[in-house]
């Protein structure tokens, strides 16, 4: 609360004026007074107030249609609404157009008490208003540097990932042994699944969580360009309900599955030539998601040994125990379907 409070008071009574003049100085309120709207806008446009006494009846115009014009200049000061009327309606109408108060003029002149009461009621919550506004501004600033710090790290985790990922594509260039050779094509798969989640973060918005239809899309598409690059033929589908989002640890999860299970599906469902392999990722009516590969070919229902090392099985099942997912296998479906159920 400043020590000198400055008001302005507009009111075409100036006999009123002076008295007001006397009576809130004894308050350490230093009154202007201004004897027409015209006068009081000018005013507040040569010099700053702490507060606003509106009269309500100013002769020829309404304070009403002078508050609309304080209320249009840039950063007013808080307005206080004097009236003589005992019509409610004009309180009202006061307070919807931007009022903070309204004080009751009475014959007595009790109102310049209640008048004072209500100029420092006006200054405490205006003090309060700037306090809440600098303390959102803090907060908004504060979060935007984190953001940006945030997308900046994925930013680095993609590169260095994708780094990683084009070593690991070198160095099976120059590995003579077959198995070892695909082993690290799948480690590349696995990194680049990862990174994809990372790209997708320092390139969106919200660094919060993943779109996951352009992810899966982007990382199908990179899945798909590797399987062409083969002598057999597949086709992927993908099918991703729009606008789903997922925060960034169950994206990498969803996204190294769909990796792994897309994998083995290429790897030993068509043992004659190319098939179709289709990924689906859906909301389900008791909110929980549905992730689902599935192909056409000799199937596999999930028990026995499996076919390779098996080390895709484990990190299936790592990513799905991470998720804390019902992993399924479809004993009933012709070739083989897997579907991961959980929580968004």
């Amino acid at each position: 609360m400043p020590d000198t409070i400055r008001i302005l008071y507009i009111d075409d009574d100036l006999a009123l004026g002076r008295l007001m003049q006397r009576s809130l100085s004894r308050h350490g309120i230093a009154l202007d007074w201004a004897a027409s709207g015209a006068e009081g806008v000018q005013a507040l446009r040569q010099a700053a107030f702490h507060a606003i006494a509106l009269d309500h009846d100013l002769g020829g115009e309404s304070g009403l249609e002078v508050l609309a014009k304080i209320r249009a200049e840039p950063s007013p000061p808080p307005v206080i609404y004097v009236t003589g009327s005992d019509d409610a309606r004009v309180a009202v109408a006061a307070l919807k157009a931007g009022a903070v108060d309204y004080v009751w003029k009475d014959v007595q002149g009790h109102y310049r008490d209640l008048l004072i009461e209500s100029i420092r009621s006006a200054l405490a919550q205006e003090e309060l208003r700037r306090d809440k506004e600098q303390v959102d501004r803090e907060i908004r600033e504060a979060r935007d540097r984190a953001e940006l710090l945030l997308s900046e790290v994925n930013h680095r985790v993609a590169n260095s990932l994708a780094l990683v990922s084009s070593l690991a594509g070198l160095q099976a260039k120059g590995v003579a042994d077959e198995s070892a050779r695909l082993a690290l094509h799948e480690m590349q798969a696995r990194i680049a699944a990862i990174a994809g989640v990372h790209r997708r973060l320092y390139t969106s918005p919200d660094v919060r969580s993943v779109d996951m239809a352009i992810y899966l899309e982007s990382l199908v598409r990179e899945l798909g360009a590797a399987i062409e690059g083969s002598a057999d033929t597949h086709r992927l589908l993908l099918d991703v309900d729009r606008e789903l989002r997922l925060a960034p640890d169950k994206a990498v999860a969803v996204g190294v599955m769909v990796t792994e299970l897309v994998t083995n599906a290429y790897k030993y469902a068509y043992p004659a030539g190319g098939g179709e392999i289709r990924v689906g990722l859906r909301r389900k009516a008791d909110e929980r998601l549905m992730l689902s590969v599935e192909d056409d070919g000799i199937g596999w229902a999930g028990s026995g040994g499996s076919q390779g090392t098996g080390v895709g099985c484990r990190i299936i099942n790592a990513m799905s125990s991470n998720l804390k997912a019902t992993l399924a296998y479809d004993s009933l479906h012709a070739g083989t379907r897997v579907t991961v159920e959980f929580l968004a």
